[in-house]
């Protein structure tokens, strides 16, 4: 009865990862919907009204330093041990390898690369716009203001908008928006949103950002996200480059290894007479046999060689085991049989003397 043999997890793993990539048809792309554009509008029409506030030095300006002057570090300082690291929630290295995990394991599972292309295009776009808003702007933090009641613009400093409130908006909103299910995208929008909210109220607390920095923050992380559509066919243009680029990488692995000539023959053992029989006996191996015959099966019964019989041996000199000098080891009480016939000649009979008793 034959019988399989169950596959292991570990065959399991390789038996998913020799499996073709392709994409799925349930999977739902985000577009650029009306109703996205709109709130695309909506948010960029923030984020310019927060600049210029600061920039005219308006009541904003003037919160930042009540906020900075009430110190919330001092206030409650119970917590500043749980917020130290909770902050570290919206730190790029860190988040950007726990997401990429994550995502790299749904691109695997999906069998599509747009999981990590999505947040390869949003970590893009936020290090080119957030960077540059830091760099042109060059707003100096509360730990470093000159004047009280000053916006500290264009000062060298590199905190306008906060990049840790705007890194948790892209990194955890990522989530949500490669959500497979609306009701997934809802959940994952929620926590996201809790995430990023903390993050920017934690700098505030810590004293490393303007309530200001933190406003413009979110609202540069969801600039990104909301523009996220318009990239869409770069992403899959970019997808099937890869894989083009994984294909054509194959078939010249493939094609480097040296072909096999189709009328190439394996060359089959030397065929050797029996020792006694006459030399004419010995048969070309090219005419006896074909040079791929299937070979015979380890489990086959042996039978008795005789000497017409050829036997298939490797080049060189051989005899058959009954053929041997038998050797009569030092010591050993056995007499040596100078006698002895030879084994497999069915012809010859061996007498014992007869004694007497």
């Amino acid at each position: 009865m034959r019988t399989e043999r169950k596959l292991t997890r570990l065959d399991r793993v390789f038996a998913r990862l020799d499996r073709e990539p392709e994409r799925p048809a349930h999977i739902d792309v985000p577009r650029m919907s009306r109703h996205r554009v709109v709130l695309l509008a909506a948010t960029l029409a923030f984020y310019a009204a927060i600049v210029w506030a600061v920039i005219v030095n308006s009541w904003l300006v003037t919160l930042d330093w009540q906020v900075m002057f009430f110190r919330p570090y001092q206030q409650w300082p119970e917590i500043h041990a749980f917020l130290d690291y909770y902050v570290v929630l919206g730190q790029r290295g860190p988040t950007a390898v726990m997401v990429t995990a994550w995502l790299g394991w749904r691109s695997w599972r999906m069998h599509t690369l747009r999981p990590l292309l999505a947040l390869g295009v949003s970590l893009l776009l936020l290090n080119v716009t957030v960077g540059a808003a830091k760099i042109g702007m060059g707003r100096l933090g509360p730990h470093y203001a000159t004047t009280i009641g000053s916006n500290e613009m264009w000062l060298g400093g590199d905190i306008f908008p906060s990049g840790h409130t705007a890194n948790a908006v892209v990194t955890w909103g990522i989530l949500a928006y490669l959500a497979s299910t609306p009701r997934a995208r809802r959940w994952l929008s929620a926590v996201s949103a809790v995430i990023s909210l903390g993050v920017g109220l934690t700098t505030v607390y810590i004293g490393t950002h303007w309530l200001s920095d933190v406003v413009l923050g979110w609202a540069a992380g969801l600039l990104i996200l909301l523009a996220l559509p318009w990239f869409e066919p770069l992403i899959a243009r970019a997808e099937a480059r890869i894989f083009a680029m994984r294909d054509d990488w194959r078939s010249r692995r493939a094609g480097s290894a040296a072909p096999v000539p189709a009328n190439a023959r394996v060359r089959a053992p030397a065929m050797l007479s029996p020792h006694g029989a006459p030399a004419d006996s010995a048969v070309p191996a090219a005419e006896e046999e074909p040079a791929l015959a299937p070979r015979e099966p380890v489990s086959a019964p042996r039978t008795s060689r005789t000497p017409s019989a050829p036997v298939y041996l490797a080049p060189g000199p051989h005899t058959s085991r009954g053929e041997r000098t038998p050797v009569t080891p030092a010591g050993s009480r056995r007499p040596p049989h100078s006698e002895r016939v030879t084994r497999g000649n069915p012809h010859t009979t061996q007498t014992r003397p007869v004694t007497g008793g």
